[in-house]
């Protein structure tokens, strides 16, 4: 049996749309009806009029689709996980709380943000303090809309990405735990971190600036402050895609993010910022026989729970408020 065939068969026949995020393996990622980046995915799997969604990429995703679009049935062929994702839940979020208080700062002047690869309950508890969601395309934006309310902003779950738009700012950002001054901080960031996006150092940097004098050095705002004090260029992924695509084909680029992405960029001159294989593992989880059964229990009308992305009403409730406020802004 000819996976491939059979998925395009599939696609056709059922009210299915697939969708693929940058970062999953490239047989999965052009067999797909919609690419893109966490938020643009939810978007516009939201505007489809498919009955069916079936999401290739981590679990927050496929939850962020159906929290905006309740109405559909969410299947994903590969529940995986996102590590940053994983590293908060609603008991770590009140515990971080309770260190703020300790600080001497009241929840009613404290302002949630959580970054988009946190789990659905974790945007709801946002959502519940007034709180928003954001991406690392539109952190810059939501983070200044946030300041207006005069409040300190508790930036959830990655460290790196509060930090980088902190110093874009001017701002004083602080970790909770790590002994900083929180009363003194502008932005009090959660200490979760992207393992992929710490695999690039100022030490690969130096290497590829010794090695082409004329390179240039892209990188996510994930990675660690350092790192993008160092780079010419730091952006989310899909301004990371527009900036390197724009650039001629002979300038050197060396970027800092996940392998799979930066690998279908351009066919020369793109070089990947680290000595070893920044491939996100769970990213990397979905497989076409993985796509191929998840397409074929629709047509046979066999769904597995193991595969249906599900959200209570509660968190669907405030999660969705959280991710609305966002839109607006």
């Amino acid at each position: 049996m000819n996976l491939k065939e059979e998925i395009l068969r599939l696609k056709k026949e059922l009210d299915v749309t697939l969708v693929a995020h940058f970062y999953q393996r490239d047989e999965v990622f052009e067999l797909a009806d919609i690419t893109g980046d966490s938020l643009e995915l939810a978007r516009k799997a939201k505007e489809t009029t498919s009955k069916y969604i079936v999401f290739c990429g981590v679990g927050f995703m496929g939850e962020s689709v159906k929290v905006l679009s309740p109405e559909k049935i969410v299947l994903m062929p590969k529940i995986a996980c996102c590590a940053m994702a994983r590293m908060i839940d609603e008991g770590y979020y009140e515990q971080n709380l309770k260190q703020i208080n300790e600080a001497g700062i009241a929840n009613e002047d404290i302002l949630p943000i959580t970054y988009i690869n946190s789990s659905a309950a974790v945007k709801a508890k946002v959502g519940e303090m007034g709180g928003l969601v954001c991406t690392s395309s539109n952190a810059y934006k939501i983070i200044e809309k946030g300041l207006e309310s005069g409040k300190k902003i508790f930036f959830v779950p990655d460290r790196c990405l509060g930090q980088n738009f902190a110093k874009s700012l001017n701002l004083k950002s602080a970790v909770v735990g790590d002994g900083s001054d929180l009363k003194e901080a502008d932005i009090i960031c959660y200490n979760g971190f992207c393992s992929v996006h710490q695999l690039f150092t100022v030490e690969d940097i130096e290497f590829y600036r010794e090695k082409y004098d004329d390179i240039l050095i892209a990188v996510h705002p994930e990675c660690d402050p350092s790192v993008c004090d160092a780079a010419d260029f730091v952006g989310s992924t899909s301004q990371l895609i527009t900036y390197i695509k724009e650039l001629p084909l002979e300038q050197k680029i060396a970027v800092g993010t996940e392998y799979n992405m930066v690998n279908r960029l351009r066919d020369k001159n793109t070089y990947i910022l680290s000595s070893t294989k920044p491939e996100c593992p769970t990213m990397n989880e979905t497989t076409l026989e993985d796509v191929y059964k998840t397409l074929k229990s629709i047509e046979d009308n066999n769904i597995s729970e193991e595969t249906e992305i599900k959200v209570s009403e509660d968190v669907t409730k405030w999660a969705k408020i959280a991710l609305q406020r966002m839109l607006e802004v």
